[in-house]
């Protein structure tokens, strides 16, 4: 992952929880994959299972690998399954003015770039994606900005660098040891 282009899903709610994000309901599988179907099963869905009309995501309008998302995203438990969820539904991309700390680490560790942006930012992003499904959304990973394509919206993030060329590279932690083997034999033969 470097840079993202796409539109977006707007869900200008605050204090999204993981419970939310992925019911603990939902949480009895131990792989990664399948989670995306039950991604805000409560919001999205009644409980005969037929899909709720003013749900975001049930909104055929609204398609993208980026959710713009209301302050606190991703507080409560500590499940990794809600970073799961939002990569197997598709989204590569949360941006919103506040992650929980548990959760940024948990997406950061499953490929899902958790993009912090000023309140202004995110208020003037989410008018723009209502106002206009259309709307392109550029995500510049090395250059760690955001921006609206076509406007002169733009604002710059922060994010470790060691997760940054993890996720640059594709690495998870092993396949990072793993790219530093030549150095470590080096090193351990030179003792």
């Amino acid at each position: 992952m470097e840079i993202i282009e796409s539109t977006c899903v707007p869900l200008p709610i605050e204090n999204i929880d993981t419970d939310q994000i992925i019911p603990a309901r939902f949480l009895k599988a131990t792989t990664r994959e399948g989670f995306g179907e039950n991604l805000f099963r409560d919001w999205r869905f009644h409980s005969d299972n037929t899909p709720k009309k003013d749900f975001v995501l049930n909104n055929p309008i609204y398609k993208g690998r980026i959710l713009v998302a209301g302050k606190n995203f991703g507080c409560g438990s500590s499940r990794e399954h809600a970073a799961w969820a939002l990569k197997d539904y598709g989204f590569d991309v949360v941006i919103s003015s506040f992650f929980a700390d548990i959760f940024k680490n948990n997406a950061l560790n499953n490929s899902v770039l958790p993009v912090v942006v000023s309140q202004s930012f995110l208020d003037k992003l989410l008018t723009l994606v209502q106002e206009n499904p259309q709307t392109v959304v550029r995500v510049d990973l090395p250059a760690e900005t955001v921006s609206v394509l076509g406007t002169d919206l733009l604002e710059t993030f922060e994010i470790n660098p060691y997760k940054k060329l993890c996720l640059i590279k594709g690495y998870d932690d092993i396949d990072y040891l793993l790219s530093l083997k030549p150095e470590i034999e080096k090193f351990e033969a030179s003792r």
